[in-house]
Order: C-alpha cells, then sequence, then structure tokens
C-alpha cells in the first residue's frame, strides 16, 4: 500500500461518521481516489467497510452505501465472496413489519436505476397501505398514509438516502421543506418537480439520475394536492430517524 493510498484511507476514516454535507462530499472525493488505486484500494476499502458493520456503535451511513456500491460493482471473485459473507442484503437491513420484499427495490437502488426504484417504491407504498390487488386504485389517499409502519418507511427512505449519497429520499425532501417553512410552492421548484412555476410531466421531464436536485426522487403526485405528501412528511418514522441535512 503505497504512502498516499495510506493517507487517503487515514483521512478518510477520521471522517467516516460525519454527515454534513460537506464531509459527505469529501468522503465521496477520498473513495474516488482509493478506487483509482485497484486492487489493494477495493480492498482497503473492503475492510474499512467490514470493520464499520463489525463495530456495533457505528451507525450506517451514506459512506457505506457508496464504498459497498463500489465493490458490489467490481469483478474481483474475491471481494465478491466477502461482500456475500458480510453483506448478504447489502448495508440496509430490510426490515419490515409486514413482509414486504424489498430486495428488488435495494438492487435497483444499488445499480443506480432510479427510474425503476421508484416505480418499485410506489408500488410498495400501495401494498403497505393495503392495496395489494391489479383492480385497487393505483394512487394513495392521505388515510392511507398512516397505514404505512414506520419500520418499513424507514427501510425504503433508508435505502434511498445511502445509496444516492444522501441526495434522494423522503426525509430529504421534508428536511428542504421544513427549512423552506414547510411552504410548498419552494419545495416544488427547489426539488425540481417545477420549473418556472410550470409542473414538471412525468416520466420524461423528470431527471432519473445524479444529475438531479437534491430531493428530487422518489416522486409523489403533487397534482392531486398536498394531503398526501403532507401527511407523509407528518409520518410518525420521522419522529426517530436520524436526519441527513438539505443540499
Amino acid at each position: 500500500m503505497t504512502d498516499q493510498l495510506k493517507n487517503n484511507l487515514s483521512i478518510l476514516r477520521k471522517i467516516a461518521n460525519l454527515e454534513d454535507n460537506l464531509s459527505i462530499n469529501k468522503q465521496n472525493e477520498l473513495i474516488k481516489k482509493i478506487v483509482n488505486y485497484n486492487k489493494p484500494g477495493l480492498f482497503a476499502l473492503l475492510e474499512l467497510l467490514i470493520e464499520r458493520k463489525v463495530k456495533k456503535t457505528t451507525n450506517i451511513s451514506c459512506i457505506d452505501g457508496t464504498i459497498f456500491k463500489y465493490l458490489y460493482l467490481s469483478k474481483n471473485n474475491i471481494i465478491q465472496k466477502r461482500i456475500n459473507q458480510y453483506f448478504q442484503e447489502g448495508v440496509v437491513k430490510l426490515e419490515s413489519s409486514n413482509n414486504i420484499n424489498y430486495t428488488d427495490l435495494n438492487q435497483s437502488l444499488i445499480a443506480n436505476n432510479f427510474q425503476k426504484a421508484n416505480q418499485l417504491t410506489q408500488k410498495c407504498l400501495r401494498e403497505l397501505a393495503g392495496l395489494k390487488s391489479p383492480n385497487d386504485r393505483q394512487w394513495l389517499y392521505f388515510t392511507d398514509i398512516l397505514n404505512i409502519p414506520t419500520k418499513d418507511l424507514q427501510t425504503i427512505d433508508k435505502l434511498w438516502k445511502i445509496y444516492s449519497e444522501g441526495q434522494f429520499g423522503f426525509s430529504i425532501q421534508r428536511n428542504i421543506w421544513l427549512y423552506n417553512d414547510q411552504n410548498w410552492e419552494k419545495l416544488w421548484h427547489r426539488i425540481g418537480w417545477k420549473i418556472n412555476n410550470t409542473t414538471v410531466r412525468y416520466p420524461n421531464e423528470f431527471v432519473w439520475d445524479k444529475t438531479a436536485p437534491t430531493g428530487h426522487l422518489p416522486l409523489f403526485n403533487q397534482l392531486r394536492g398536498v394531503q398526501v405528501i403532507s401527511a407523509l412528511f407528518k409520518h410518525p418514522a420521522w419522529n426517530t430517524e436520524n436526519k441527513l441535512p438539505h443540499k
């Protein structure tokens, strides 16, 4: 291991538990530099990721998702065996109170397939609200929101946050909404759901990659009014969540 690689890894360890935006950006910059060392860099990141998992006092954060994605997409057989050993589900525990299988959503977000992940998220929310039949309505009422278990909403949100480097997720949108004094028009413009006072049309006018504004995904249909998303932002799930700052 070169001195520069050791130095980058040392700095990354020191800031690994920080979750402010500047620190997340610095973490991502360091991870990319370490990955550029190819095999030695990837193995160093693998050991760091396993170390963070073994330490029960370490909360999962964006750094774990970013490192995992690089390792998951690598073609090294040894790395693949190790991540299968320690991270069969990924770095986010796929917890559900309703026995919902989040494997497809998990895989889509790891692969940065945000459009598919958005579709799967809406499907999961409808199912959690009790709308399981193909003949059921394909949208939620605000009265459906409280039927969604806290554990499931937190799992869905954590998957989005962790695998998007803190860019996407319901709690990210909620933080922006709160920061802007719960002003809906400001929220729509900040997250790119409106541009020049014109509502963006689904699906072609939305951005399905990391060039999107912070909080752009996942989607909710604000054309039906704000009651549903307002109920979502007031769900008890956010009373105990670890917040990441808005960007």
